[in-house]
């Protein structure tokens, strides 16, 4: 058996791997075509190919990796203090447990080690997102993985090569013809009002600044969301709670996907205004966008342990499945 860097000409068998463990239920991934792996790989600013290997056996390839690392920082992320990231690592059925797998993550696990790479991480800030297929749906999906799916070999496979368990996140769902809005909404929206403090669609021209609440929550990516949307001239709906010309909570932009997905980047409440309503008032108030949108479902994810699923399920979300946000020192 040799590993060796995947070339162009590999993809027909590195697909057939990859999708063998889709139609068999191993993973829970979109199964992988050319024009997939053109959008998802190779448009991908962040990809080059050059953490992708494959184990190669009588000319077979019996298996599969691939990793990435940022190219594109946020402020305070640089190439040094950035992890690399693996994305995924397939095996041929009948080839496992004999050392191939194992072979394939030490390769790629040098590959980063060599170009300066600290560590490796399974997580949702891998700059290739996977798509997903949500269970128990008719075909709904997530447009991203946010680490190690746990009921997938993967797991115990990457625990048993040094990779630790740091954090979970529980995948959510909901059929929006399932959705009510509940009566109490306005009731807060009111009271809200009555302490100056507007929940609604965000009107650009108002330009209130998101700065402090930024800063507060420790978010470099909702900032640039924000940035970004409200410089655009045809801006897509913005939610937010604001209070005396500054944005005290967000959600959005709202945007419906292909597959019918109601798509946002999450939800955020400014710390100095927690628990007094503003996010369960954004969260419905997304939901009827998204209807409105012509949106079929939603999905998102959270912390295992975060108390912010009490809202989601309150609004009819579900708990669908469980990934590992897993991480190795190199």
């Amino acid at each position: 058996m040799t590993i060796r860097k995947a070339l162009p000409s590999d993809r027909g068998q590195i697909f057939a791997l990859w999708n063998d463990s889709c139609e068999k239920n191993e993973v829970v991934y979109k199964p992988l075509t050319e024009e997939r792996f053109h959008a998802l790989f190779e448009m991908n600013p962040h990809y080059d190919g050059e953490y992708d290997f494959v184990a190669e056996e009588d000319g077979e390839v019996v298996g599969f990796v691939s990793g990435a690392e940022k190219k594109i920082f946020l402020p305070g992320e640089t190439h040094e203090n950035t992890p690399g990231f693996i994305t995924a690592i397939f095996v041929k059925n009948g080839k496992r447990k004999g050392g191939v797998g194992k072979a394939l993550l030490a390769a790629l696990e040098d590959a980063f080690r060599a170009n300066g790479k600290k560590s490796v991480v399974s997580s949702g800030n891998n700059p290739v997102n996977l798509a997903w297929f949500i269970p128990g749906t008719p075909g709904h999906d997530h447009n991203n993985a946010p680490g190690t799916d746990v009921e997938c070999a993967g797991y115990e496979f990457l625990l048993k090569n040094g990779y630790k368990d740091l954090h979970r996140e529980v995948a959510m769902y909901l059929n929006l013809q399932e959705y009510k809005y509940l009566p109490e909404i306005d009731e807060i929206r009111e009271r809200l009002k009555s302490e100056n403090i507007y929940v609604g669609r965000y009107d650009t021209r108002w330009a209130c600044e998101f700065d402090g609440m930024c800063d507060r929550v420790g978010s470099e990516y909702w900032r640039k969301v924000l940035q970004d949307e409200t410089a655009k001239e045809n801006p897509r709906v913005i939610l937010a709670g604001v209070y005396d010309g500054h944005i005290v909570g967000f959600t959005g932009p709202v945007d419906k996907e292909p597959s019918g997905r109601g798509w946002f980047t999450g939800i955020c409440v400014d710390p100095n205004f927690e628990k007094r309503g503003i996010a369960t008032v954004l969260f419905n108030d997304l939901m009827c966008e998204f209807v409105k949108e012509g949106a079929a479902f939603s999905t998102l994810f959270t912390g295992i342990d975060n108390h912010a699923q009490r809202l989601y399920k309150r609004t009819g979300f579900n708990v669908k499945r469980t990934f590992a946000i897993m991480k190795k020192e190199l």
